[in-house]
């Protein structure tokens, strides 16, 4: 089937590059300064993963710096898309952690305005890194299969509420370093070799999900995370694991996953530098299609939102 849309995605979502190089994906890259020097996150087609967390582990040297997508980079990206004449959606990263979508969008409205004729769109996914994968994925084969862009865009924001994720972070300094975690939280859990397991809230921000003590532990919690939820009829098989530089971990949760789920199927990815730059070496992470998150969502939680959402 002929497709009908195109789309936008970025380099926020840690895919392998060999995932989205096809015809009519476009890639974002978002930039890193490491060692003074700017680059594009273009999942790692120009620069090793390995070399990027180990000058990451170097802490006397300046760490890695992120920013938004440049202006210009979104005014070509967007105005290449709108002369193209085919309807086109840019599944963005998460709105949450970074201002980029805001961005994205009033280039899209300011460039309605040259272009009135165009259909470009964006959407917030409300994802990051592998979780952002899964439905970047999925997005590029209902893309394949014929779906227009009004119904890719109904497609993600649905969609995205069925994307599974739990990750664990190894050393609590980089998230106190971005403000993610409290400097007191940091230095206590890193004393007790405490490992964060975190997520997604169903609005975006990242919010904690489990502790491990110790990283044997925390990897044995991330493969029940997976196993508990494939009891749903739902929950695929296929699971994206990402990882910052400790691929034996990534084999050692694969492993423990085949123990309960001998079908599971695995796609192996790193971490990206923009992603790494806030978690650090060591984070370990698993994303797949499963039950719908916004039932793990309390009832206190609930209420709350439907009173903002009527308010």
């Amino acid at each position: 089937m002929k497709p009908q849309c195109n789309l936008i995605i970025d380099s926020c979502c840690d895919l392998p590059a060999a995932l989205v190089k096809q015809p009519g994906i476009t890639m974002i890259k978002f930039p890193y300064v490491l060692k003074g020097v700017e680059y594009a996150d273009d999942l790692y087609q120009t620069h090793d993963a390995r070399e990027f967390y180990e000058a990451m582990r170097d802490k006397k040297g300046d760490l890695p710096t992120t920013s938004q997508i440049p202006t210009r980079t979104l005014t070509e990206t967007f105005e290449h898309a709108l002369q193209s004449g085919v309807p086109t959606v840019y599944l963005c990263f998460d709105s949450a952690l970074s201002g980029s979508f805001d961005s994205a969008q009033l280039m899209c409205q300011t460039l309605s305005e040259k272009y009135p004729d165009g259909k470009l769109y964006c959407v917030d996914t409300h994802l990051a890194s592998i979780a952002e994968g899964v439905l970047v994925e999925s997005a590029i084969k209902q893309r394949n299969d014929g779906l227009t862009a009004e119904e890719m865009i109904s497609w993600a924001n649905e969609a995205r509420f069925f994307v599974n994720a739990q990750f664990m972070v190894d050393d609590l300094y980089y998230l106190k370093r971005g403000g993610r975690i409290p400097p007191a939280a940091a230095t206590l859990g890193s004393a007790l070799d405490v490992k964060p397991l975190l997520g997604f809230d169903v609005s975006g921000p990242l919010s904690l999900s489990g502790l491990a003590r110790g990283r044997k532990k925390g990897i044995r919690q991330l493969a029940a995370y997976y196993t508990k939820r494939a009891n749903d009829k739902d929950t695929g098989r296929h699971i994206i694991i990402g990882d910052a530089d400790c691929p034996k971990d990534a084999k050692r949760l694969e492993e423990e996953i085949l123990k309960s789920v001998p079908d599971a199927v695995f796609t192996e990815t790193k971490i990206g530098p923009v992603i790494g730059s806030h978690v650090g070496p060591g984070m370990l992470a698993l994303s797949f299609w499963g039950p719908d998150v916004r039932k793990d969502v309390g009832v206190a939680d609930r209420i709350a939102r439907r009173v903002k959402h009527h308010g």
